[in-house]
């Protein structure tokens, strides 16, 4: 027992008296040189082979804290800085990144003057708090969203009144996100996620809305074909006066592009 209070003692007093250094170092001086004049060469001995083991298993120890601390950090986005974005119109993710969750677009009703601007990408798995079932009418409400896209050619007619999926994705080594309209590609230095088509609400809906860039080749939700609006995905147009034209062409649909930067 006083073999190992004289061993802790001395890690003690080592790691009081200095914040930089080989603790260890400082140890193994402890041991050779104050103990030597006071226990005999076979106790010093002795006492060294256990400090190795001791400060072993210590260094072990340290190596996989740092590696969890580390991996934690990778997770949470702090050592390589991680960004979360939202692919509006598809279920999945492109192949360089992690898919959080797949779900489904939703938002105010698109006549509600009281409506929230911004859409969701609400999870297939929702959990729930404290709740009343029925319709408490002091409340804000969200709908499933739909696509509007009946006058538009190619393979867009086919969604009208689709409702639309989304994506939560996850992708690393990245510190920027960025939506930039009317471009189907990224600027020198970005690197693209996804390309498609700016959409926002109708113009002369009561509700507000946010332009947001919907996946160019989008998916559709199953059994989402009949038409009960809610949020509502149209196309956006330029209308030339202060929008200069050109370089902007009267009633011509926007690209965009979705990028990422290191």
């Amino acid at each position: 027992m006083a073999f190992y209070l004289v061993l802790v003692f001395l890690l003690h007093k080592t790691i009081g008296e200095t914040q930089t250094g080989n603790c260890k170092d400082m140890l193994q001086g402890y041991l050779t040189g104050q103990l030597s004049s006071a226990l005999g060469a076979y106790q010093v001995e002795a006492l060294r082979r256990e400090f190795k083991s001791f400060t072993g298993v210590i260094e072990k120890s340290m190596k996989k804290f740092k590696e969890e601390v580390n991996a934690s950090m990778q997770d949470e986005g702090i050592g390589n800085k991680n960004i979360v974005y939202t692919r509006w119109g598809k279920k999945m993710c492109p192949s360089n990144a992690k898919l959080v969750y797949s779900g489904f677009s939703g938002g105010s009703y698109h006549t509600h003057k009281g409506a929230a601007i911004d859409p969701l990408c609400l999870p297939r798995d929702p959990e729930w708090g404290i709740y009343k079932d029925g319709n408490d009418g002091a409340r804000a409400y969200v709908y499933g969203a739909e696509y509007e896209l009946d006058f538009f050619p190619n393979h867009f007619t086919s969604l009208h009144h689709q409702d639309v999926p989304c994506a939560i994705c996850l992708v690393q080594n990245r510190s920027v996100m960025k939506m930039f309209p009317a471009r189907k590609t990224c600027y020198k230095g970005w690197n693209l996620e996804y390309h498609g088509y700016l959409m926002a609400g109708y113009h002369d809906h009561a509700a507000s809305t946010t332009y947001k860039s919907v996946d160019g080749n989008p998916d559709t939700l199953h059994g989402g074909q009949t038409g009960k609006h809610g949020y509502l995905f149209y196309l956006v147009e330029g209308r030339c006066g202060s929008l200069k034209c050109p370089p902007y062409v009267e009633g011509r649909e926007l690209a965009c592009a979705v990028c990422s930067k290191k």
